[in-house]
Parts: C-alpha cells; structure tokens; sequence
C-alpha cells in the first residue's frame, strides 16, 4: 500500500510578486505598448488611459486638441485620455471669433 501523498493547496503554484508585471517590456514602450507610469514609455510618449488598461501615447504637438480639466482629478474618469502638451506649450481655448457656440470649448496645444 502506498502512502497518501499530502493534499496539495496551491499556494505553492502560485507565481511570486514581482515589482513589475511580466507582461511589462524591459525597454522602453514604443506607442500602443502596455505601461504603468510614463516613464515606461520612450520620449515623447505617455502612460494614459485606454478602455481598461493603460498605454503609451504621444505627448500632443503644438495646434493638437488637448483636454483641460476644470476640476482636479477630473482626469481620472476618461477612458480615454490623452497626454499633456509638450513642453514649452500650453492647454488653451481656441480664439475663434467665427464658427460654432462650442467652439471656445475646445482647447489646443500652443506656445505659452
């Protein structure tokens, strides 16, 4: 007769933690790359929101869109998110006299 092998609980199945997830690249991330934090990402990109998960986005250009937030911590709540301006630019209100209502709404990267 055989000995009874002791139940086994799993727990030593189960992977040990890492600082980083494994899925994570040792280089740097190229755009569309999964990310934590930015600086997972090249230059020139950010960690936002994307759906559910996060990844690596351009940092926005001068004359591109940009979301200003009226309250802090507003950003949080976007699925999608996008980066900030590039440095030397800032988050601005359009100053078209001309075209739609909502128009002042929108708010584009320009030199400070």
């Amino acid at each position: 007769h055989g000995a009874a092998e002791p139940e086994e609980t799993g727990t030593e199945a189960l992977p040990r933690r890492t600082p980083a997830p494994a899925w994570l690249p040792t280089a740097k991330g190229e755009e569309g790359d999964f990310c934590l934090r930015s600086s997972d990402c090249a230059a020139g990109l950010c960690c936002a929101r994307h759906f559910w998960s996060k990844i690596c986005k351009p940092v926005l250009r001068e004359g591109q869109v940009c979301t200003r937030h009226r309250r802090k911590g507003a950003h949080g709540l976007e699925i999608f998110q996008r980066c900030q301006c590039a440095e030397g630019l800032a988050c601005r209100g359009q100053r078209e006299q001309h075209g739609p209502a909502d128009a002042s709404r929108l708010h584009t990267c320009q030199r400070h």
